[in-house]
Parts: C-alpha cells; sequence; structure tokens
C-alpha cells in the first residue's frame, strides 16, 4: 500500500502546473510513512513542507493543490492536512483485506521487494582468525551478517555471502609454534610455555592430531629451542620479541617442510571446526576465500602495479608507502616493509579489489567495532586505484557482554577464557542465540542475559514471538476438534467482516511487513524486523486474550462467515511471523 500512495502522490506532482510546483522539484523523493496514532489516519507524507520553500508558497496551501491533484483510488478513504501541511491518508478496510488477500495468496514470497534493483553486493561477515573457536563475540557478527544477506536478498539485491579466512601473518605463525610446542609436551619435553602463546584445549587437541601423523619426528630439546631467544615478559623481557623469536627457531630446527606441516594441520583444522560450528548455526557461505591466494594468484602485485601506475606510491626508509593522506586517510600507510614483506594493508586492498573485479558493485564489510580505522585506509585504496570508494560500507558490530545471573562472564582468546558460540548454541539454543543477537542495533553494545534467553516465559522475546505463531496454528487444531473446517475461499469472500477495533489494529500491524523488510535491509538493520515481529506477536496475543472474554471476539464462532473470515487472519499472521522469523534463521515452532 506504500509503494501505491507513493505512485499517487508522484501522478499528483506531475500533474500540477509550473506556477504551482516548478518541473525540477517532481523527480525528488517522495516520503511515506506509517502513522503513529490512528487518529492521524494510516499513512502521512511531508511532501508539501519539502517543497513548500522551493515552490515559494505556504505548505499547507501546497498540500491542498497536492490533494486535489491526487488520482481517484478506492484504496483511500480520504486525505486530510494535518499540522503544518502534512497530508495524512486514511485507508478504507477494504485496503487492508485486500492487503490480506496478498498475504495468502504470495505465501512465503510476501515481503519481497525490489529496492536492490539487482545491485550485485558481496557480504563479507565473521572472517574470524582461525585461530581458535568462535566466541559470543563472533556469533553476533554471524547472526547479523546471515540475516542482513538475507533481508537484502528479499529485498531484490542480489547478494554472495564471503568468509575471508585470515590464513597468513604472524597471527598463524603463533598458532603453529602453540600447536608445536604442545606437540613437544606430548612427548615429555618441558619447558615455559610462552606468555604470547595460544593456550586454549583446541591447541591441545591439534596437538594430539600432529603427534599421531608425526610421530617424534618434529621433536626437539627445548635447550636448541631457547639458546639464545630473548627473554619473555614474566622474565622482564619483551613477549612480542620472545614469540618470534621462538617461531624463527621452530623454523630453523624442523625445518620449512616440518614448519608447513604443523601450519596446514592448525589453519585446516580451526577452518573446519569453524565451518561446521558456523553451519550448526545456520550460516552458510558461498565462498571461502584465503588470504594466501592474493599473494599466489598475483593480486597483490596487481594491486601494487596499479597504484605505482597512479603515482600513488612512494619509497621512504627502504619501505614502500602509499600516499593515503591524499585520499582523507590521517597518515600514509606501509605497503612493502623494509625486508620487502608485504603488509596486511596491502593484502587488505588487494582483497578489495579482487572484489571488485568479480564484479560486485556494493561490498559490504561486516566487522568488528575494532576496526573502525580500518574504514577509511580501504576506501583510500580503492579510491587510489580508480575504483569508487562508496563501494566499500562497512558495519561494525559492537561487543557482547555475556552474563550469568549478574556476573559478567570474563572473555579473553588469548588464554582460552572464553566462552565459545557452540557452548552458548548448546546452552540456550540456536533460536534464542540469533533472536537475542539481533534484538538490538548492531552498532549498540549487546547484554546478552543467559537466564532470560533460556525462559519459557513472556519476558523471553523469542519465545513470545514464536509462541504468537504456535498459538496460532493451535487455533487449527482447536477448529477440528470441534468438527470445523476452515474454508479460506468462503473466508476471503467475507474479510469485510473485519472490522471491529482489534482486528483492524492486527491487520495494519500485519501488512507493515513490506515496508519492515524493505527499510530493514536498505538501512541495514536487522534489529528493525525483530522489533516489528515482538509488536505483531503482542497485538496477536491481545487478539487472542480478548477472544476469552469476549464471545464477539473469538476466532472459532459458530457463524461460518465470521468464522472464515477470522480464520484467514489468523493464517495471515501466522504466515507473517513465519515469514519473518525464517529471515532471522529462527525457527517456527508448530507447539510449544
Amino acid at each position: 500500500m506504500k509503494t501505491t500512495l507513493e505512485g499517487l502522490l508522484r501522478s499528483a506532482l506531475e500533474s500540477l502546473p509550473d506556477d504551482v510546483l516548478p518541473a525540477t522539484l517532481r523527480d525528488l523523493p517522495v516520503d511515506i510513512e506509517r502513522t503513529r496514532d490512528a487518529s492521524h489516519g494510516d499513512y502521512a507524507s511531508n511532501v508539501a513542507m519539502r517543497h513548500a520553500k522551493s515552490a515559494r508558497t505556504n505548505p499547507r496551501a501546497l498540500a491542498e493543490k497536492i490533494i486535489a491533484a491526487l488520482p481517484a483510488n478506492g484504496m483511500i478513504a480520504r486525505a486530510e492536512i494535518a499540522g503544518p501541511g502534512f497530508i495524512n491518508f486514511y485507508l478504507v478496510n477494504g485496503a487492508l483485506h485486500a492487503e490480506l488477500e496478498r498475504v495468502l495468496d504470495q505465501g512465503p514470497a510476501y515481503g519481497r521487494n525490489n529496492a536492490g534493483r539487482g545491485e550485485r553486493v558481496m557480504v563479507e561477515f565473521v572472517s574470524a582468525n582461525p585461530t581458535g573457536p568462535l566466541h559470543v563475540g563472533h556469533g553476533r557478527q554471524a547472526a547479523f551478517g546471515a540475516t542482513l544477506s538475507a533481508l537484502m536478498t528479499a529485498s531484490g539485491y542480489d547478494v554472495s555471502r564471503e568468509y575471508y579466512v585470515n590464513d597468513a601473518g604472524r597471527q598463524v605463525d603463533i598458532l603453529t609454534l602453540s600447536v608445536w610446542l604442545r606437540y613437544l609436551e606430548e612427548h615429555g619435553k618441558t619447558f615455559v610455555f610462552p606468555s604470547n602463546g595460544y593456550r586454549g584445549e583446541y591447541v591441545r587437541d591439534i596437538s594430539l592430531t600432529l603427534s599421531a601423523g608425526a610421530g617424534a619426528s618434529l621433536v626437539v630439546d627445548p635447550a636448541a629451542l631457547y639458546a639464545g631467544i630473548p627473554a619473555d615478559e614474566p622474565a622482564g623481557g619483551d613477549k612480542e620479541a620472545h614469540v618470534d623469536a621462538l617461531i624463527a627457531r621452530m623454523r630453523e630446527l624442523i625445518g620449512e617442510d616440518g614448519y608447513a606441516r604443523v601450519l596446514e594441520l592448525a589453519l585446516g583444522q580451526m577452518t573446519a571446526s569453524i565451518r561446521q560450528g558456523l553451519a550448526d548455526f545456520g550460516v552458510e557461505f558461498e565462498n571461502w576465500f584465503s588470504e594466501r591466494s592474493l599473494a599466489t594468484n598475483g593480486a597483490i602485485d596487481r594491486c601494487l602495479a596499479r597504484l605505482t601506475a597512479q603515482n600513488r606510491l612512494y619509497e621512504k626508509d627502504g619501505a614502500l608507502w602509499f600516499r593515503a593522506t591524499e585520499f582523507g586517510d590521517e597518515k600514509d600507510r606501509v605497503v612493502v616493509r623494509e625486508n620487502g614483506v608485504k603488509t596486511y594493508f596491502a593484502s587488505d586492498i588487494a582483497y578489495h579489489l579482487d572484489k571488485r573485479e568479480r564484479g560486485f558493485e556494493r561490498l559490504l564489510d561486516v566487522l568488528g567495532a575494532d576496526h573502525h580505522g580500518y574504514v577509511a585506509r580501504v576506501r583510500a585504496g580503492l579510491e587510489a586505484m580508480g575504483e569508487p570508494g562508496g563501494s566499500l560500507e562497512v558495519c561494525l558490530i559492537q561487543f557482547v557482554n555475556l552474563f550469568r545471573g549478574t556476573e559478567k562472564v570474563p572473555m579473553g582468546k588469548r588464554e582460552g577464557q572464553f566462552v565459545t558460540l557452540e557452548q552458548l548454541r548448546h546452552e540456550v539454543g540456536n533460536d534464542a542465540c540469533r533472536f537475542f543477537y539481533l534484538m538490538r542495533s548492531h552498532d549498540q553494545p549487546l547484554d546478552f542475559d543467559l537466564e532470560l534467553a533460556k525462559s519459557r516465559s513472556a519476558e523471553n522475546p523469542v519465545y513470545y514471538v514464536q509462541y504468537a505463531y504456535a498459538r496460532g496454528q493451535s487455533v487449527f487444531r482447536q477448529l477440528t476438534d470441534r468438527g470445523y473446517a476452515y474454508d479460506e475461499a468462503a473466508g476471503r469472500r467475507s474479510l469485510s467482516c473485519l472490522d471491529s477495533a482489534h482486528e483492524r489494529r492486527l491487520l495494519s500491524q500485519l501488512t507493515r511487513y513490506p515496508e519492515v523488510i524493505e527499510l530493514a535491509a536498505t538501512s541495514r538493520a536487522p534489529h528493525v524486523l525483530v522489533t516489528y515481529l515482538r509488536e505483531l506477536a503482542t497485538e496477536f496475543h491481545s487478539a487472542y486474550n480478548a477472544g476469552n472474554e469476549s464471545a464477539e471476539a473469538r476466532f472459532i464462532v459458530d457463524n461460518a462467515t465470521t468464522r472464515n473470515a477470522r480464520l484467514c487472519l489468523v493464517r495471515g499472521v501466522c504466515r507473517v511471523l513465519e515469514n519473518g522469523l525464517t529471515i532471522l534463521g529462527v525457527s517456527a515452532p508448530e507447539s510449544m
């Protein structure tokens, strides 16, 4: 209905003479919003207020002319001017009934729209370093990325989901060292484990697999390993220098082949674990992209060649620098260090260039909040290579605080003190995880209440919404128990019976769904859908409970005409609840 009203307003604007509204103003956006107060109608537009100054007229006077020029439409009962110049639209009940029929006709497709107009979008999300299990913070990124992808797909975007595997660089080297040191311990060697190593039990698990495959072939004497190594932090040294020296010594002692064997095992096992964990969470990707492939397929070299051709690089102190400040970054960035090693930044901009080369018009990255500085420099890199900086869009996901009762659960990945996504899923279930992660805007920190997520009460929002769906399904079971049958065709013919105040409120809320899907997709805000489903559930619970108090409000009544019309409404509510929950990745149980 919103789209219909937008079209009517645009037709009215186009029909106005030039002395009322200049032709240059007629192609401007037309805003239509649902009213918050039913006494102000169903929809409202500020179009007259937006254009009045440019048209050199009073907003209310312009609103009068717009209303007079509106094409006739049987769905509009009346249009009125309110306040300083708002145009309020009052719909006939038949408009809501017609939308209910669309719900029933379109089924799972109801709510889909073409706001994205086929734009090719790469949504890259999670992309956690494969150096440990996914924790609850990664879970929020996974739920957000998967749901936003589903919303954008429903809104006509051509979406591809990608996980960027950070399988190159120092953190992977530290994981490799950590696995090998635990392997040495398995073979009876004793030494002080580095303070900067990975300490989780998952590291021991990988070391057991290494021991089973390599036997003692990679065992060395700790004295040879630690000889001449700089002191660790607990001994008054530098933990970074200590671990880097251990990595270099490891490579000397077991050779590059031995080192590669440990690295590949650690990476393979961790990546497989992450992949399975996400699949169990209902999160799938079209592509898993290896960072190392950027070097092997020449992507980084192509990126540097482009920057060189555009005169965007210069040498200083033996390193190669990118002129990032020319594109709004706070400082220039090193792309090749003095030792010839290419930087993470070089890989990052090469990766985004690769996305553009694969034909993606919009690059939508879902990143942790600590990546704030990442945006400007990658955008600068794209612009320097001749790509539109605006093609990069980043959603920064704020942190999750996990509470057990009133006690905040500590998390630290390096120390192995954290709650994994798998542990959280097993405790509260996938549905609660997905729903709770999405209840708040991604740019706000989230306090995840474990006890609330596990409760089976109206205070638990996911239970509340699912219970609304289950209640709707129970109506049809009660129908059968009472010896009645649902006749949808008869119900459709008698939708005019749905004229009570609570039925109109429920219909009005129900038919907001397509607008909510479009808004949630275009504003990158899955929490908008969560809020809507909670509001729809509230209206349905209210209508259901009213039926227990008033015979006139019951869904199952003896009068077949009224009964089937009301059952159409219940069916429509269940359909929209199921459609919305499906986009969130949450189940719609038949009974609870």
